[in-house]
């Protein structure tokens, strides 16, 4: 059987080598991801090989569809053998058309699959995010343009110096939110929290904004592949017009030029959340789906 263990900080190097063999754009295949969430989902990592495996150990387990390169047949089959000697049915998540394209050539008919919509993606084009051009954008490009005559603002890069300040702002937006969710946004705050403790370890990239002084919105991501940016965390105040949209926007246009996709992850099922991914008009919607091992149905 495979070994697994709670992913280290130390483990970063090998695993982000063994995701760029792959260059997939789900948000799965990230460590810092997998890192500040494992908390919540008790996620357990191994290596086989050349491949990177990760298995959920909560009331369902279920692994991710593996990265890297080799032999994916073999691989499979030691998921399957680890699957079926810890006593619980295989099943895959992540799983795209193009994983499923490839799980079929290796072994025919032996997987059931079934869509979750409120896990895909949401990918952007980077330019599209920066220049918000056309009428699609019109009211984004109106929240920006009162934000900017309203306030003194600027945009800042997330340094030692000032990420203090992010979490102060979090705290803030966490008293104003918490009794919306209590369970959702206790368990996102915890990955929150754990993401600003080991920032600079993780190698996140982030920015904020100022209002007159004060932070009122930040974002948090990172590589994803050599094309795509994965944005993990995106934090602002609903009461200030136009904050969500112009760190958005001041964001991709300061740190992401060297990207052409921007991953903004899924909407979890969520209807506001996903009317307004939706509303950034997503240039691929990366349809994921559960790789269920028939045998085991």
């Amino acid at each position: 059987m495979l070994t697994f263990q709670s992913p280290r900080i130390e483990d970063k190097n090998w695993v982000k080598e063994l995701f760029s063999y792959s260059q997939f754009q789900g948000c799965e295949y990230t460590f810092g991801n997998l890192y500040i969430w494992n908390p919540i989902y008790s996620s357990k990592i191994t290596r086989f090989n050349d491949f990177f495996i990760s298995k959920s150990t909560g009331s369902k387990p279920s692994y991710v569809f593996p990265a890297g390169r080799g032999d994916l047949k073999k691989v499979i089959e030691a998921m399957l053998d680890d699957a079926h000697g810890s006593g619980h049915p295989f099943r895959l998540h992540g799983v795209t058309k193009e994983a499923q394209a490839a799980l079929e050539e290796i072994l025919p008919g032996a997987f059931e699959y079934q869509p979750y919509r409120d896990g895909f993606d949401y990918i952007y084009n980077t330019q599209d995010l920066i220049s918000l051009s056309g009428r699609k954008y019109h009211g984004k490009r109106n929240h920006i343009a009162y934000f900017q005559k309203t306030y003194d603002w600027h945009y800042e890069p997330i340094t030692t110096a000032n990420i203090g300040d992010c979490m102060r702002m979090n705290a803030e937006w966490e008293q104003e939110n918490l009794s919306k969710n209590p369970e959702g946004i206790s368990e996102e705050l915890a990955a929150i929290h754990r993401a600003f403790d080991h920032y600079f370890e993780l190698g996140f990239i982030g920015g904020l904004v100022r209002a007159d002084g004060r932070v009122v919105a930040y974002t948090v991501g990172e590589e994803l592949t050599d094309n795509t940016f994965c944005t993990h965390i995106e934090k602002a105040f609903a009461d200030v017009r136009g904050a969500y949209p112009i760190i958005n926007r001041e964001f991709a246009a300061n740190a992401l030029g060297k990207y052409a996709f921007v991953n903004r992850e899924e909407d979890m099922g969520e209807e506001g959340l996903r009317k307004a991914k939706l509303s950034y008009y997503p240039a691929i919607l990366l349809e994921k789906q559960e790789a269920i091992y028939r045998g085991d149905l």
